[in-house]
């Protein structure tokens, strides 16, 4: 039996190079939305296996729309496809319930074999990015419900950080230097006793700080 696989791209000539690329794969794409309410309504409808999801869907944000299929549709696979090579985007994703994440560079066969690999229900998978999370993760398990006291600024540092932005552009957004940004960093992941912006931006997003 194929695999039924709703595609959520706001190109549609993204989406049909998609539809095009899985022929014969033993994947069938029973939809394509360009929206987050699309997404969301034939998701409801079809009760696809997999929806292969883009991080971006024009003016809405793909990780909204997946909170929202884990929370009303929590037995559809959802599989982040992006042109981002973010961890900090890796780490939103692996945090609100994604079950792989895979670049729009990936090769057909890793496409492929993620999505196979999680409607089988694997996640992570050898195909995607989400594996370098998960083992990073593995290492510190991040207690979400910890007495951490952060300040204002310590905040809007994190929420931005978590958003996958640089130190240059927190920067910018902020109106503070760089080496003011670094201090801010460096001082939250010692509080929150994670050794990376990565666990940091998972620890966010578990807070609902992100």
């Amino acid at each position: 039996m194929a695999i039924r696989l709703l595609v959520a791209d706001d190109h549609e000539v993204v989406r049909s190079g998609l539809v095009s690329l899985l022929e014969g794969t033993g994947i069938e794409v029973i939809a394509q939305a360009g929206n987050a309410a699309e997404v969301i309504k034939q998701a409801h409808e079809l009760k696809p296996d997999v929806v292969l999801l883009d991080i971006r869907l024009g003016e809405d944000d793909g990780l909204v729309v997946l909170e929202t299929l884990r929370r009303e549709l929590p037995d559809t696979k959802v599989v982040i496809l992006s042109t981002y090579d973010n961890p900090t985007y890796v780490a939103r994703a692996y945090a609100m319930g994604a079950n792989e994440y895979v670049l729009k560079g990936a090769t057909r066969d890793n496409l492929v074999g993620a999505i196979l690999a999680v409607a089988a229900g694997q996640s992570p998978t050898e195909f995607g990015e989400m594996r370098n999370i998960a083992g990073t993760m593995a290492t510190r398990q991040i207690d979400p419900a910890g007495d951490v006291q952060l300040t204002q600024r310590e905040t809007q540092v994190l929420r931005h950080l978590a958003l996958g932005l640089s130190n240059k552009e927190i920067g910018q957004s902020l109106s503070i230097s760089v080496e003011t940004v670094k201090e801010h960093v460096q001082h939250l992941l010692r509080k929150m006793q994670v050794s990376d912006r990565t666990q940091a931006a998972v620890w966010a997003v578990k807070r609902g700080l992100a």
